[in-house]
């Protein structure tokens, strides 16, 4: 394995996870950041992140690191960290085909004595089961007597200025006892939080994947909560903050459940489950439970509307955030259109405004053509879907103020302190 005195970084992979990856070791270590994105490339040699996760300060502060999209520039690095993104497809079955990529990329830059570590999420075993092979056969090399692999899943939330990289402790496994030493020695260059070593590789996979799946089903049983209070007329927040009172509830709240993570992690756990022979009930439960929010708020609007006399048909209604998070510009898995694509199948014309978000990633994700200014007195509805903080400073009068007299304003996150509904 590489000396101390030359680890020479690359990191494959330039988005939430892998820039400030590669910042943080382009402080300590010649390290190198990879994206095929040529736009993504020229953005950060000019010190600009679109996804505003890193300022134009912090980006110069990593002296050591330079950016290429030529895979050729792997070969002059020694250890090589994947970060690229692992989503499901249209049937929610695991997609590989970045991560398959990026291991051959790197299978043909690897050396004798390198070490490959993987970050993306995936199911337990995939990266001995998938990528090792991927690697030898790119490389012609012999995996743990020729290179060694480790695995440190990453634990990025896009947006969260609070939990960063360097203050969240750092999970690390490699391949045999001497990797998962320089592994772990490695993130604890970076890592102020300390790091959690493990016993292997698939135990490392597991822990990443269920602090998601964790979370997307505890988040589910209060969307069946407020499903069920709705109906039953009862105010499902009061409901949790009565409950909340004893010591050890949990702290969950309904919602729109996307992005990158908890949308998507679970699919990879279940797809293993099933290759293995069991059939995962509560997880899936959870999943179905999860995607069909959106239709449940499209539905009550139209409802409300309907109490109100307010025709459907040719009604304008305005969807105030796209990304599938406050403060943040991300769209991944954003359930926001989910909404969206309900409403219009009523016969509303739907207007989206998201100051995050870019018109021309909106165009090209999802086909929108975001409104950078709302008409004031012009809808019938208004859904705050994402609590950006602009929105929050609006408040229920300031968003009011873009509906017609009597328009109906929903809270999909209850965050305002007056609307006519809310999950």
């Amino acid at each position: 394995m590489p000396a101390r005195d030359d680890i020479r970084i690359a990191v494959i992979g330039l988005g939430y996870v892998g820039l400030p990856l590669a910042v943080a070791f382009g402080r300590k270590h010649a390290t190198l950041g990879f994206d095929i994105d040529r736009d993504r490339i020229d953005g950060l040699r000019a010190a600009h992140d679109h996804t505003r996760e890193l300022s134009a300060d912090e980006l110069h502060a990593a002296s050591r690191l330079r950016y290429s999209d030529d895979a050729a520039a792997l070969a002059d690095c020694n250890v090589h960290i994947v970060t690229v993104p692992t989503p499901v497809d249209a049937y929610k079955r695991p997609d590989l085909s970045a991560l398959e990529s990026a291991s051959r990329a790197v299978g043909a830059a690897l050396g004798a004595g390198h070490v490959v570590i993987f970050e993306s999420t995936v199911y337990p075993g995939a990266t001995e089961e998938i990528c090792v092979p991927i690697l030898e056969q790119a490389s012609g090399l012999r995996f743990r007597e020729d290179f060694h692999v480790g695995y440190s899943p990453e634990r990025i939330n896009p947006g969260d200025k609070q939990h960063r990289l360097e203050n969240t402790l750092k999970v690390t496994a490699g391949s045999c006892p001497a990797s998962a030493g320089f592994v772990d020695a490695l993130y604890r260059d970076i890592i102020e939080a300390g790091t959690h070593r493990v016993s292997s590789i698939r135990v490392a996979e597991a822990a990443k994947v269920i602090e998601n799946t964790q979370r997307d089903v505890n988040i589910a049983l209060v969307n069946e909560l407020a499903l069920i209070f709705e109906r039953l007329g009862i105010d499902t927040h009061e409901v949790l903050e009565a409950a909340g009172t004893k010591w050890n509830f949990l702290p969950f709240r309904p919602g729109l459940v996307g992005g990158h993570c908890i949308g998507v992690d679970p699919y990879y756990l279940t797809h293993k489950a099933q290759a293995i022979g069991y059939h995962p009930e509560v997880i899936l439960a959870g999943r179905r439970i999860n995607d069909s929010m959106g239709l449940h708020v499209a539905q009550r609007v139209v409802k409300l509307m309907h109490q109100r006399g307010l025709q459907t048909a040719g009604a304008r209604v305005l969807v105030l955030g796209l990304a599938f998070k406050e403060n943040c510009p991300d769209l991944r898995n954003t359930r926001v259109v989910d909404v969206i694509a309900e409403l219009r199948s009523y016969g509303v014309e739907v207007d989206v405004h998201d100051p995050w978000v870019a018109p021309a990633y909106a165009q090209a994700e999802h086909g929108l053509s975001l409104v950078d200014t709302p008409e004031h007195g012009r809808y019938d509805a208004m859904i705050l879907a994402v609590p950006h903080a602009q929105f929050v400073a609006l408040g229920s009068a300031g968003i009011r103020g873009y509906g017609k007299p009597g328009a109906v304003l929903f809270d999909v996150k209850a965050v305002l302190a007056e609307a006519d509904a809310r999950l």
